[in-house]
């Protein structure tokens, strides 16, 4: 999955950028590359781990 969402992400990236420098930049078209790199930011950080779920997983354990 993260081999998808890591292209598709900088497709976005590279659309919002080129539709940026524009003189006439497209809304829908820079609304929509930002949400889509959102929700691939969105899954791939979601597979991290967070720290406090450690700290708190060791501290349950030490009661």
């Amino acid at each position: 999955m993260k081999k998808l969402f890591l292209p598709l992400m900088i497709l976005a990236i590279a659309i919002g950028l080129f539709e940026q420098s524009n003189a006439q930049p497209n809304l829908y078209i820079m609304s929509t590359a930002f949400v889509v790199f959102m929700y691939g930011m969105m899954k791939l950080s979601a597979k991290t781990p967070s720290k406090n779920s450690e700290a708190e997983e060791k501290q349950d354990n030490d009661n």
